[in-house]
This record gives structure tokens, C-alpha cells and sequence, in this order.
């Protein structure tokens, strides 16, 4: 398909405003989750700030080269210690058994801790003069140390460490000397060895000395105890008084057994007694006749059947309504008898059953006062013999164990002892200088990755079209590119038909055609509601809205379409500087003075069919108070004599005309400035311009270039496409 050539686009022939289009509320900080962002950004992001992450990454690498060569070396000893857990704390004893497997691991970090004691170091460190070395100069001046010569000792260059799923405890001492280090660690684990076997000594010669004071009171406690037994079994006359207690407790069981049994039997005879005494034929069935009484019931109960049906079917004075009056009679008098029969039985069971339970009763009642007044006795004795038994064997512990502790305080517990001793090591352990370039280069490599990403994520600007459509709700409808060279070029016609400026350059020609494509973007949305008026706007001054206006009224003018270009910032009025023209008259003449708009309009060479109202001499407070009628007047009469209309408003935010030119306008271009301008002020922008009912035809993001974000990636190869400018070869 061929592209539709800049003077074949369609103009309309009458006015035409298009309504403004419902972009829907939006929230510039919104807590709805936006489209994640690709990792390609990222690794764009990486791509982009390259050298400068690699400069900060050698600079760090090269100053840990410096740090680590200017470090004093430190050597580092071990000296390994086994504890053996089949090995016995006690020669005599409970304690003799080995460690149990469950109390290992606290007994290993007892052990650690204790090595780290003031008991085990101060030795040590007055042995070796380690405290007045300067690597174990915790204080910083002399007046310090002195006072805290009395406090515990603590050694930086100590280290403690167990080995995962091992016995083995491994003291390790740091230092600048090499002997000094292996000395110092030895010396530790034979201090650590001497300060247990003074524990355990202490506490042996202590427990055996309190337990001999206890001895003496327990020999006197002891024959009191047995005394006393002797005499209350000779008063009591009974051997054993603990085995009739067992034989007379027994009995009260059993008894107490029937007696529950007597008691349940007298409760349901009772309740069978009471229902037949109450008429409960239901209750006479439980009996010993209870089948005989069921089947002249159920006798009864067909008798009475047939007896009805005879009766429906013969008179009182047939044969058999006598016969079936007779039978039924008769069966209802056995009935009865039959119940009369067994109420009496079960009465006589019920007084048999409560004669038993009043029998049981009483005798329950005399086994436990037997057991209660032999019991009363049996447990003073129980108490007496269990004291002397008790006391007899705290007597037999206590001997036995002042023999034990006795003979093992002279022993040294071998649990603990020294499997492979310290020596001086042949290489420092620090510095390690490959270790510290590792780890400068990584952490040094995430710290500025880390920065590029944090600054990209903290970048409240607006930088590409899908930061404008996810967080304002509109479009970006072009896009033009950075042209480095544009300071103030004014805009000549260089030759007939073709566009150039003072400096034409590739970046040049990449912005002509931005504007080329942003005017098609705008006037071949919608052939039949085409834009007859255009805004340009933006947030703030210096985002390039000007520019981008002059360029598209030049870009509409060389399509052989009339255009009308009118600068409507008042305050800072630029147009006529771009084209070289004059500004002793314009719009401010026209809104203040009343002036025809047609005879202040200026005519360029630089395109046919282009003509411009410059703004006139300043007066924006005068001339804006006057802006909103008399612009919808101009641009009504313009209709007739252009195909389009360019106005160049002022920054909407501060300035209120701009809202006036909005409302009169068929649709407004916003500016911004790629990387520069805040989605604040964009957002700003597009509320105010929304709740006027202002027909936002999309944004426009000025001065992009490939540093901004990898969607302008095209723009950086862009000038190599252009051999020539406007269909003319370079200069």
C-alpha cells in the first residue's frame, strides 16, 4: 500500500469540533497493580549505565587492592579438643556412666562458653602480656584500660567453634605473630583443663565435708526412728498389720460389690412393683407369665375383633352376637386373672429384694468400721516404718557417697583432653585478598545496579507512551526526537519547496519527520470530524511546545493546505523569533483595542499557504481578561479562510487563559518533556483541561533520545537513513 502524499490529504469544507472524548478518572499513585515492567528494561537499564557501573566497580576494586596490601597479616592457631562421650566424669559413682547422647550438645556449649570465661583467660592474657598488645586493646587510652583492669577478660583474636555432627571443640587465637598465636591458644586449652579439674576438686572436698556434718544428725535421727517402730508394734500385739488390713479390705469390696447388685435388683423390682400396682399392663409383661399373658392378650384382643364385626353384621338377638358376647367374656375374665396373678409375684419379689439389700447394707456397714479403726492404727505404723526405712537408707547414701566423692576429687576427669595442639600457621588468614576482591566486586556490582534500577523506579518524569496510558488515561500521539544543534534557529525556506534551518543536520531531518507523522497522527484520525483548531499546550515553560507548533503549521503549510499559526502566549511570546518577523502588532492589538484580527496577521516566506498572528506587544493581564470572547470570534471567522488553525498557548498551570483558549478550541496537544517533566504536572494538566470538557487529543513527548528509555532506541540510528533533507541532498 502506498503512503498518502502530504498534499492529498483530505480537507473539509466546513467547521468541524470534535467532542471531547471521556478518558475515564485516573490516579497518579494509584494501588492498582500497572503492567509489569519487561526485564529487557533492566538489561536495558545495565546496557545504559555500563561504563559508568564499571568505573565505580574498578574504583572500589582498586581501593581494596590498597586497604588490603596496607593490612598488618594475621596468623591464626588451632588447637583441637575431643570430648569423649564414652568417657567417665567419675571413677565411683552415679555420675561414672558416660554423657548422654540427649545432653550432648548443652554440655558442648557449656564447654564453649566456659573456655571463654574470666577464670580461663585471665591466666592467660597475665602470662602473655596480651592485654597490653595492640591488637587486644579494646580501650583507646591507658586511663581507660586501668579502670577496667578488674573486669573480665575478653580476647578479640579468641575463637570458639564446634564442628557440625562432632565432639570436638576447636580454639582457635588470632594474632600478628605466628608463635605467639599457637602459644597463646595451648595455653588456653591447658587453662581451660586446669579450671575444671579445680571445679570438680572444690565441689567434691565441699560436698564431702557438708556431708559428714549431716551424718552424725542422720546416725541419732535414725535409731529415734527404729526406737519408735519396735515400741508401737509391741502395743498394737500384731505382727503384720498390713496384711489383715488387705485381707478385711477385700471383704468391703465384695461386700460392697453384692450390695450394688442387691441395691440394682430392689431398684427394678421396686419400679416393676410400683407400674403393676398403678394398672401398667405394660409392666406385667416383664414377668415369669409373661407369654401366657401376652397370648391372652392377643386372644383378647381378636375376640374383640370378631365380637365388632358381629355385631355390625347380626342383631343383639342372633346366635352369634351371644356366642361372640360369651367368648369375649370370657377371655377378658382370664385376662384379669392372669394380671392379678403376677402383680402379686412381683410384690413378693420386690419385698424379697429389699430384704436382701437392708441385709447387704448392714453388713458393708460393720466391715468398714473394722477397716477404718484397724486403718486408723495401720497408717501411724506405716508412717513410723517408713521413716526408719527412710532414714536408715539416707544414712547408707550418705556414707557411700562421702567414700565416692572422697576418692574422686584425686582424680582428674579425662573426658576432655587435647587431641591435636596448636602450631604456627605458615600463611595469614587476613588479609585473603582474593576473598576481599570477590566480595568487593559483588557487593560493589549490586550497590550500583541497585542505584541504576532505584533511580529508574524513584523517576517520577515521563519518559515513554506507556507511563501516559496507564497512568493518565490518554494517548501519546507522537513522539520527536532531541536535536542537540537547536539554539533559537530561526525557520528559512532554503530553496522552493524544501524546509531547512540554519544548521541541517541528521537530528534535524529526525524531527521534521516526527512532525511529519504527528500531523498525520492528528489529521487522518477521523476524516469526517477532522481537526479544524489545534492547542498546543504543556505543564510548564520551556517543554517545547512552541517549537513543536511551528513546526506543524510549517509541516500543514508545504502540503499545499492553508494554515493559520497564532501565538497565544502573551507573556513570553516566541513565534515571530522562529520566522524572523516583527511584534509591534498582534493578538494583544486585537482583544484590547478591538482591532480586525485579519489585518494583523503577517505572511511568511517560508511556506505558501502559511500565515502567522504573532502576540502583539505584552499586556497579558489586559488582553487575557478579553481572551475568551473574542478568541472564539477569530477562530469562527478563520474557519472560512483556513483548513487549519495552530494556536500556541501558554503553560496551562498558572496562567487561566489557557483554559479559555482549551474551551474554544476542537482538540489540545499536550507537550511534555521526555525525562524533564513530572507526571505530577502532566496529571495536573490533564484534570483541569478534563473538567473543562476540553477535547484532549493525546500527549506529545518532546526531546526523546535513547538514554531516556530503550523504546527510543530507534532514534539513535535514525540519521542514518537520512542521506538527504526534504528530498535534498546535503550541503
Amino acid at each position: 500500500m502506498q503512503p498518502t502524499p502530504d498534499s492529498q490529504l483530505p480537507v473539509p469544507q466546513g467547521p468541524a469540533r470534535l467532542p471531547a472524548q471521556p478518558t475515564g478518572p485516573f490516579l497518579l499513585d494509584s494501588g492498582g497493580e500497572g503492567p509489569a515492567v519487561p526485564l529487557t528494561h533492566y538489561i536495558w537499564l545495565i546496557r545504559r549505565s555500563f561504563k559508568k557501573i564499571a568505573v565505580f566497580v574498578l574504583a572500589v576494586l582498586a581501593a581494596t587492592i590498597v586497604v588490603t596490601y596496607r593490612m598488618t597479616p594475621v596468623y591464626e592457631a588451632t588447637v583441637t579438643l575431643d570430648v569423649d562421650r564414652r568417657g567417665r566424669t567419675d571413677v565411683l559413682g552415679r555420675d561414672s556412666g558416660p554423657i548422654s547422647p540427649i545432653d550432648s550438645d548443652q554440655f558442648l556449649a557449656t564447654q564453649v562458653r566456659l573456655i571463654q570465661s574470666d577464670s580461663v583467660l585471665r591466666p592467660v592474657a597475665d602470662n602473655f602480656r596480651l592485654l597490653e598488645r595492640p591488637e587486644e586493646q579494646i580501650d583507646k587510652t591507658a586511663e581507660d584500660r586501668s579502670k577496667n583492669a578488674d573486669s573480665p577478660v575478653l580476647l578479640k583474636g579468641l575463637r570458639v567453634v564446634r564442628p557440625p555432627n562432632t565432639y570436638l571443640l576447636m580454639v582457635s587465637y588470632r594474632s600478628t605473630d605466628r608463635r605467639l598465636a599457637a602459644d597463646v591458644a595451648n595455653a588456653i586449652a591447658q587453662s581451660y583443663l586446669e579450671h575444671t579439674y579445680r571445679i570438680r576438686y572444690k565441689e567434691a572436698a565441699g560436698l564431702s565435708r557438708f556431708m559428714e556434718k549431716q551424718l552424725e544428725e542422720l546416725r541419732t535421727k535414725m535409731e529415734q526412728s527404729s526406737g519408735a517402730l519396735g515400741k508401737f508394734e509391741r502395743e498394737l500385739n500384731i505382727i503384720q498389720p498390713e496384711e489383715k488390713t488387705n485381707i478385711l479390705g477385700t471383704r468391703l469390696i465384695d461386700l460392697n460389690s453384692e450390695y450394688t447388685r442387691a441395691q440394682s435388683d430392689r431398684v427394678k423390682k421396686e419400679a416393676a412393683f410400683r407400674s403393676v400396682a398403678d394398672g401398667n399392663v405394660e409392666a406385667a409383661q416383664v414377668s415369669s407369665q409373661r407369654e401366657a399373658l401376652r397370648k391372652l392378650t392377643d386372644d383378647f384382643n381378636a375376640a374383640r375383633q370378631r365380637f365388632a364385626e358381629v355385631k355390625t353384621k347380626y342383631g343383639v338377638n342372633h346366635p352369634e352376637h351371644k356366642a361372640a358376647s360369651a367368648h369375649l367374656e370370657e377371655i377378658r375374665q382370664q385376662l384379669e386373672s392372669t394380671q392379678s396373678s403376677i402383680r402379686k409375684r412381683v410384690e413378693v419379689e420386690f419385698r424379697e429384694a429389699e430384704s436382701r439389700e437392708k441385709a447387704f447394707e448392714g453388713a458393708v456397714a460393720d466391715t468398714k468400721k473394722e477397716l477404718d479403726r484397724l486403718n486408723s492404727r495401720s497408717f501411724q505404723y506405716q508412717n513410723l516404718k517408713r521413716e526408719a526405712e527412710g532414714d536408715k537408707k539416707l544414712y547408707e547414701e550418705l556414707l557411700r557417697r562421702i567414700k565416692e566423692e572422697t576418692i574422686n576429687s584425686s582424680f582428674q576427669s579425662n573426658s576432655i583432653r587435647v587431641a591435636d595442639p596448636a602450631r604456627p600457621a605458615r600463611k595469614p588468614v587476613t588479609p585473603n585478598v582474593p576473598l576481599n576482591l570477590a566480595l568487593a566486586a559483588i557487593f560493589s556490582t549490586i550497590l550500583a545496579v541497585g542505584s541504576v534500577i532505584l533511580h529508574d523506579v524513584l523517576d517520577d518524569t515521563v519518559r515513554e507512551p506507556e507511563d501516559v496510558a496507564r497512568t493518565f488515561g490518554t494517548d501519546v500521539i507522537g513522539s520527536l526526537p532531541q536535536v542537540k544543534q537547536w539554539q533559537e534557529q530561526t525557520i528559512a525556506l532554503s530553496a522552493p519547496g524544501g524546509l531547512t534551518h540554519v544548521s541541517t543536520s541528521s537530528q534535524l531531518s529526525a524531527y521534521e519527520e516526527a512532525i511529519r507523522s504527528l500531523r498525520n497522527s492528528i489529521l487522518l484520525k477521523d476524516f469526517e470530524r477532522r481537526v479544524r483548531t489545534l492547542m498546543f499546550t504543556s505543564s510548564t515553560p520551556s517543554e517545547g511546545k512552541s517549537t513543536a507548533a511551528t513546526h506543524l503549521a510549517v509541516a500543514h503549510a508545504m502540503a499545499n493546505h492553508r494554515t493559520l499559526l497564532i501565538d497565544g502566549d502573551l507573556r513570553r511570546p516566541t513565534v515571530h523569533q522562529r520566522f524572523g518577523v516583527e511584534n509591534s502588532r498582534g493578538l494583544s492589538d486585537v482583544l484590547i483595542e478591538r482591532a480586525s484580527w485579519r489585518e494583523m496577521v503577517t505572511e511568511t516566506s517560508v511556506a505558501p499557504g502559511l500565515k502567522i498572528l504573532t502576540a502583539g506587544p505584552a499586556s497579558p493581564r489586559k488582553a487575557a481578561d478579553f481572551l475568551g470572547p473574542c478568541l472564539s470570534q477569530i477562530l469562527e471567522e478563520a474557519y472560512a479562510d483556513y483548513d487549519l488553525i495552530i494556536l500556541d498557548a501558554p503553560p496551562l498551570l498558572g496562567f487561566p487563559e489557557c483554559l479559555q483558549m482549551a474551551a474554544a478550541v476542537d482538540g489540545v496537544v499536550i507537550v511534555a518533556k521526555a525525562g524533564e517533566t513530572s507526571r505530577k504536572g502532566v496529571a495536573t494538566v490533564v484534570t483541569t483541561l478534563e473538567r473543562i470538557g476540553a477535547n484532549i487529543l493525546g500527549v506529545v513527548l518532546n526531546h526523546v533520545h535513547q538514554k531516556i528509555s530503550d523504546t527510543y532506541y530507534y532514534y539513535g540510528y535514525y540519521g542514518k537513513y537520512h542521506g538527504h533533507y526534504y528530498g535534498r541532498p546535503k550541503a
